[in-house]
């Protein structure tokens, strides 16, 4: 079938890839509707590795997708023929330890699609398991539901930090993580979240999706200044690190409140400076965010409900036959884009 093929750092290629699925009985076959353009899929086509996961191969890329079933095994009972589906990425070991203690995400054998050697999925079908495909509702299109599995690292990461009613949130970073990741703290109580980036568009493309997002421009002492002001310096209850920039990980109890609790979510490809004097007298929590666990049902449901809207946020599709081209402009980080898509031919 054809495919987005990486073939090596810096070359990708539109091509013929032979991928024998096999159909298991719990196994469903999907036909690929749209696929999302991860900063991830980004990362491995300019660098050819994302920390210590190195294209060594050729790898089809992709992995925020929503299709349509068109195959079953014998032994499913939740999914039919024609039911539109979004599929969560990774699938663990069931027998490991980490699966059987709930924390499926963090099993070192679980298989991620388009983190090597595992394919992605841009490419015309696929096989998936029954227990981490998900049927839409009718009034989720296939574009909202490829941006399920970005969204679920927001809603991973509001979770972890336990947003209580009323908390004032901080997010660092508007890139699509960062803006999902505001969304996902509004929706969990947030009565305002202060948003910081380099970007003045991304800025502007945050403020516009609530009132409660405040914009800030990220520069020496506007973010703490601004928080500290509309808290009568008491400081934000949580703070997500969205933005992987060390200057910004550095920086992250500076607004903080006491007894606080920062979420780290961007990636770090070096060790970053943590300020421990600063995180003990605030008495912070800190939490990290890998991925996501039992949170796309929640997703969707909130996507339905118009609890999230992530429409806004897609800002640029291609066809199939442009997705070359759609990662070449990805990796140019238009300043205007959020999330840029690909849909295939049906």
């Amino acid at each position: 079938m054809d495919a987005l093929v990486l073939e090596k750092k810096g070359e990708l290629s539109l091509r013929d890839v032979a991928l024998d699925e096999t159909l298991g009985p719990r196994d469903v076959r999907i036909k690929l509707h749209t696929v999302g353009i991860c900063g991830s899929d980004v990362h491995y086509y300019t660098h050819g590795g994302v920390g210590p996961f190195v294209v060594n191969a050729p790898m089809v890329l992709g992995h925020e997708a929503s299709g349509t079933v068109i195959e079953v095994g014998s032994e499913v009972t939740t999914l039919a023929e024609g039911d539109r589906v979004c599929m969560e990425p990774g699938v663990p070991d069931p027998n490991s330890r980490a699966t059987r203690l709930g924390k499926y995400n963090v099993d070192p054998a679980v298989r991620f699609w388009a983190t090597p050697p595992v394919h992605g999925i841009l490419r015309p079908t696929c096989v998936h398991p029954e227990a981490f495909t998900f049927k839409l509702p009718d009034n989720v299109s296939f574009a909202e539901a490829a941006m399920v599995e970005p969204l679920a690292v927001g809603i991973h990461a509001a979770t972890k930090a336990r947003v209580a009613p009323g908390d004032i949130g901080v997010v660092l970073g508007a890139g699509p993580i960062g803006l999902v990741t505001a969304l996902s703290a509004l929706a969990a109580g947030c009565a305002k979240v202060f948003v910081t980036d380099l970007s003045e568009r991304k800025l502007e493309i945050a403020a516009s999706l609530s009132q409660a997002i405040v914009p800030v421009p990220a520069k020496s002492g506007a973010l703490k200044d601004r928080v500290m002001a509309e808290t009568d310096g008491w400081g934000a209850d949580v703070l997500f690190e969205a933005s992987g920039a060390p200057a910004a990980a550095a920086g992250v109890f500076e607004p903080l409140a006491p007894g606080g609790c920062v979420v780290m979510i961007g990636g770090q490809a070096e060790p970053v400076a943590y300020d421990a004097g600063a995180a003990m007298v605030r008495e912070a929590r800190v939490e990290n965010v890998f991925r996501y666990a039992h949170v796309f049902p929640r997703c969707v449901s909130m996507l339905s409900s118009g609890a999230i809207d992530v429409k806004p946020l897609i800002t640029r599709t291609f066809g199939f036959d442009e997705s070359v081209r759609a990662f070449e402009i990805a990796a140019e980080a238009p300043p205007a884009d959020v999330k840029m898509q690909i849909e295939l031919p049906q």
